[in-house]
């Protein structure tokens, strides 16, 4: 059996991290990520979070969700 994969970023927003140094992760547009490739069978096999620069003075996280179905 085979498997397909598909690699999906949520970054945190860029205003909340100039301006506030920090910002909450965008759980809205995770789930909603996770929804639409979950009612096309995808399963989320992985998922990460890391930091990403931005600006040469700011760091923002970045989920990086990885899913994976089985293809016939």
């Amino acid at each position: 059996m085979k498997k397909e994969f598909k690699v999906e970023v949520v970054k945190e927003g860029v205003l909340g991290t100039i301006f506030l140094g920090s910002s909450k992760l965008p759980l809205k547009k995770m789930e909603a990520v996770m929804n639409k490739y979950g009612s096309q069978g995808w399963e989320v096999c992985f998922q990460v979070i890391e930091q990403r620069r931005l600006l040469l003075l700011w760091n923002r996280e970045s989920v990086v969700i990885t899913f994976s179905r089985s293809i016939l």
